[in-house]
């Protein structure tokens, strides 16, 4: 081989430094970090604002409340008119002083405590539905933290992929050059081409990720928002100190007092606390219904001693008597304390569940540490190492131009899986934040359009 050591020491050298800008790329500042993290907890508070269901799950839960105060209220008072002992063969009202026209009221009573057990009931009910509301902010947060990671590591291959890009077009110059002047080799040249032919795809595949990225985004974020934001800065990284303060509270393989603030375990309390106001009620069924009845009766004919008759007025007290029990009210008593075990359960089984995926995380999370920690002080570095040395090879002739090659193909394959492992990283204590509350965002109640009352349509 015929090379000018000199040029060719600069080519390749730039090319080995590849990994000075990829490494710089990798190393945010604080201050970046800080700014980019106040971005993303902007679009997540944007994103709550409008979600629509958020606010479903806020109009729902007011409408059990308003179910629970109707639920709660008397049965409305019946009304009775008619007439009675009226004579068939002259259909006359004043005829017999036994005709009367009757006009009474009847109000029937819920057993014991139902009316307010109910509203109560319904209540608790409203508030499980609510903590839909927070569940389903964990559940946003989570996720577009995990598409701006996605997209954060995008972002970071892009810089690393033209970076490397730039340099392999600086060398493929340098050789067409000298091959210009039969000092290379067309197979060097071919293979240079062929690499800077290769970044042009995964620039192109990068490119068409973040776009699909960020149009995920718009699910939350609206199309509005998708069209003035088509370049989002986003980073690979977070500061998870908020988490980390709630993972160090935790005891061990246990982190059940983390988890029972979880909206869906808070869920299983309302649901638990439900069910035994329905045993409550179940309860009521013991005792007796009353009912009052008060009748008018007006009569038009005179009485036997010749003078009108009196009209008539009635009271009545109805009562049932809940006298045989064994199929209706104790089958329903029984049913409902199921009802309670299996709500419990429910939220045992959760607890267990939702513990076991804390667990998981955490053991990915140390791991990916460990070998995030092997990428900057060993992997890296001896990447570097050896395409210095393939370098050194190829200016004395004792290594081929594909050497080259190979080596600053694996030193950019390292320096993208060393940005997944941070990303990765991060992904884990995204999901641990969704479990354990590490996120941080304020937002305000959903806001709901007020009902109008019937009159207001009259």
């Amino acid at each position: 081989m015929k090379f000018k050591p000199s040029l060719l020491a600069l080519s390749v050298c730039a090319l080995v430094s590849v990994s000075a800008p990829v490494f710089a790329h990798s190393v945010a500042t604080a201050a970046e970090i800080t700014a980019k993290q106040d971005s993303l907890t902007q679009l997540i508070e944007q994103a709550l604002r409008y979600d629509a269901s958020r606010i479903q799950f806020y109009a729902q839960s007011q409408a059990m409340r308003e179910t629970g105060i109707a639920s709660a209220t008397l049965m409305d008072p019946k009304l009775k008119v008619g007439f009675g002992g009226l004579p068939v063969d002259s259909f006359q009202f004043d005829q017999d002083p036994m005709t009367n026209i009757s006009l009474g009221l009847m109000q029937q009573f819920e057993r014991g405590e139902t009316l307010s057990l109910q509203q109560k009931k319904a209540n608790q009910q409203a508030d499980g539905m609510s903590l839909q509301v927070d569940a389903r902010e964990r559940d946003i947060a989570n996720g577009i933290t995990q598409l701006w990671l996605e997209l954060g590591y995008q972002q970071q291959a892009e810089d690393i992929l033209k970076e490397n890009q730039r340099l392999m077009r600086e060398l493929a110059n340098f050789i067409q050059t000298n091959y210009s002047i039969g000092k290379n080799e067309a197979q060097d040249l071919l293979n240079a081409q062929l690499q800077v032919s290769k970044l042009d795809e995964k620039l192109q595949a990068n490119a068409q990720m973040q776009r699909r990225i960020t149009s995920q985004l718009s699910e939350w974020l609206g199309t509005e928002w998708l069209a003035q934001n088509g370049q989002l800065l986003t980073s690979n990284q977070l500061d998870w100190q908020h988490l980390n303060q709630r993972i160090e509270r935790s005891d061990g393989t246990e982190h059940y007092a983390l988890l029972v603030d979880h909206p869906m375990v808070k869920m299983t309390d309302a649901a638990i606390s439900a069910s035994e106001t329905q045993v409550e009620i179940a309860e009521q069924a013991y005792a007796p219904q009353f009912g009052v009845e008060v009748m008018y009766a007006y009569r038009q004919a005179n009485g036997m001693n010749g003078q009108p008759a009196s009209d008539l007025v009635s009271a009545y007290l109805t009562m049932d008597l809940p006298l045989f029990t064994d199929n209706r009210q104790d089958k329903n008593h029984a049913a409902a304390q199921y009802q309670v075990g299996a709500a419990k359960s429910q939220k045992d089984l959760l607890l267990a569940q939702m513990n076991a995926k804390v667990n998981a995380l955490l053991v990915d999370r140390e791991n990916l540490e460990q070998r995030l920690e092997r990428y900057r002080n060993t992997l890296i570095e001896q990447a570097k190492a050896r395409t210095q040395a393939v370098e050194r090879g190829y200016q004395n002739n004792t290594a081929q131009f594909s050497d080259v090659i190979a080596a600053a193909s694996d030193e950019l394959t390292l320096a993208l899986e060393k940005q997944r492992l941070i990303t990765d990283l991060n992904l884990v204590n995204s999901n641990l934040a969704a479990l354990l509350g590490g996120f941080d965002y304020r937002v305000e109640t959903p806001d709901i359009a007020q009902p109008t009352t019937r009159n207001a349509h009259q």
